[in-house]
């Protein structure tokens, strides 16, 4: 279950990788496609500052809004 944290409402396009820096703005990166390279240099679209936890993943939603859940954790062996 994910609990949204910025309702950012971006509206994704093709070719295009959307994912939360580690300033907690949201970015985007192009993909790399056809024998070309990815870019270097991510684009900004919101300036959110989401302050990051230990312990969870954060990434954009469908809705465009910035969102995190709770990671999974591997059983103890006894």
């Amino acid at each position: 279950m994910a609990e949204v944290l910025h309702r950012s409402g971006i509206k994704r396009e093709p070719g295009w990788l959307y994912f939360v820096d580690k300033k907690g703005n949201a970015a985007r990166v192009r993909m790399a496609r056809r024998g070309k390279k990815t870019d270097k240099k991510q684009e900004v679209l919101v300036k959110a500052g989401v302050r990051r936890e230990k312990g969870y993943l954060y990434f954009i939603d469908k809705k465009g809004d910035i969102a995190r859940a709770k990671m999974a954790r591997g059983r103890k062996k006894k």
